[in-house]
């Protein structure tokens, strides 16, 4: 399996902890999600600055890079930690698609009165923007970013 290359890049919504690097960039959210690997905030902390770059950094598309990627995390994690990294046991990659969007975005656009993004804006976006309007859907993520997101990926 190869997943789509994706460029580091950081978005100016992640700007507040992107210089310390203190919450987990869309980036590795990405690449994390592409090896299945679940990592705690709490573990993410315990990274040196260095480590959280490479991590941004590191590629992970082809299946080498896949499997290199996840070694990398899972050493660092029981490095710190002593306990490997939960496995994802489903995955809904609903942000590579582009024929629909999804209902949680459409529900989180309503919730914060953003304006309907239509199916062209949505297949306008790139893969990690698709990635990160998904993932701010959901719960357990700040909510004031998902607006932000908006304005930034000039849906609004």
């Amino acid at each position: 399996m190869k997943t789509p290359e994706i460029k580091t890049h950081y978005f100016q919504f992640e700007s507040d902890f992107v210089d310390n690097l203190r919450c987990i960039p869309m980036i590795v959210r990405y690449k994390l999600d592409t090896c299945r690997i679940k990592l705690q905030l709490s573990d993410w902390v315990k990274l040196n600055y260095q480590e959280k770059d490479q991590l941004a950094e590191l590629p992970c598309s082809l299946p080498a890079d896949i499997q290199r990627y996840a070694n990398f995390v899972n050493n660092l994690v029981v490095k710190y930690t002593g306990v490997v990294p939960n496995i994802l046991k489903t995955l809904n990659d609903n942000w590579i698609y582009t024929q629909r969007i999804p209902d949680e975005v459409i529900s989180k656009a309503q919730e914060w009165n953003c304006p309907d993004i239509t199916i062209t804006q949505w297949r306008n976006l790139d893969l990690l923007q698709r990635f990160a309007l998904v993932k701010l859907s959901r719960s357990g993520h700040e909510g004031k970013n998902f607006p932000r997101a908006f304005r930034e990926f000039q849906i609004v």
